[in-house]
């Protein structure tokens, strides 16, 4: 069908939470939530716990990595899309598998024992760092932005 409409791309270990449900859906206007991630594709407990927090204006899809590949140029022009994918590994999938992302959102990376802070609410290790320097080499924008209304930054002038 061509290039999808994705209205944007966040990197969110949550997933769809309250901010991602209802603040970015609605700021953007996504009618449609994909949640690309191989595990939450095949668990319906955490699909129906995600669909809670979205507003009856949006659907939602839950895809592994490879069927979001497949099958997200497929997606009809009205379709607003509103990408969400649990760590940068993810997203670099995507990218690599062709799934025409120009920038990318970090919402949130939780820190853990060997992770570099770098914002109140993400966290990078050594590994998500080569990982974001592919998806820059690919030509991919990586915003650090929690929330809408919030100033965003460049996560490469942090790594």
């Amino acid at each position: 069908m061509g290039t999808p409409n994705i209205l944007l791309t966040r990197i969110d270990n949550r997933l769809i939470h309250g901010q991602v449900g209802m603040t970015w859906t609605n700021t953007l206007g996504a009618n449609l939530v994909i949640v690309a991630n191989d595990e939450v594709a095949t668990d319906e407990v955490q699909q129906n716990l995600m669909d809670m927090v979205l507003p009856e204006t949006a659907q939602s899809r839950f895809f592994t990595i490879e069927k979001t590949i497949r099958i997200i140029d497929k997606a009809a022009p009205h379709q607003k899309i509103l990408l969400v994918v649990r760590t940068p590994e993810d997203a670099l999938r995507l990218v690599e598998g062709g799934v025409p992302l120009k920038e990318i959102n970090i919402g949130n990376l939780h820190f853990s024992e060997g992770k570099k802070q770098i914002s109140p609410v993400v966290s990078v290790d050594e590994s998500d760092i080569a990982i974001f320097k592919k998806l820059t080499a690919l030509g991919v924008k990586l915003e650090v932005k929690g929330i809408p209304n919030e100033r965003g930054f460049d996560l490469m002038t942090k790594i």
